[in-house]
């Protein structure tokens, strides 16, 4: 089964997400913040994607989540949401953006197509 990391400090959104990797099949990891985050990438070799807010509390956001991730497992499918972009895109190479509000079962459909190495449409 494949395992998804994801990354929200809204607890609902996160169950949200949660329940529907579950439901396809995924191993599912949580974390509510960047710091959990790290963690999780430090510790967990079998994550096989990662799907981050990108504004969470704290001084870790999502870009900063997916760089470190990279830095530690190369090749690593990055899947970003967020209702709010801010300044601009700052994702890693290949990396997909969602915005909110999305649906539960598009992002799994994202998350299978990187994790395949298919390119995920708009």
């Amino acid at each position: 089964m494949p395992a998804v990391l994801i990354v929200e400090d809204e607890a609902l959104v996160r169950e949200v997400a949660a329940a529907e990797f579950t439901d396809a099949g995924f191993v599912v990891i949580e974390a509510g913040d960047g710091a959990s985050a790290l963690a999780h990438l430090d510790l967990d070799a079998a994550i096989d994607v990662l799907f981050t807010d990108i504004r969470l509390p704290g001084t870790l956001d999502g870009w900063a989540i997916a760089r470190y991730a990279r830095s530690v497992h190369q090749a690593l499918p990055v899947i970003y949401v967020t209702g709010f972009a801010g300044d601009g895109l700052a994702m890693v190479e290949g990396g997909h953006f969602v915005g909110k509000s999305y649906r539960p079962t598009a992002i799994v459909a994202a998350a299978r197509a990187l994790i395949a190495g298919a390119t995920v449409g708009g």
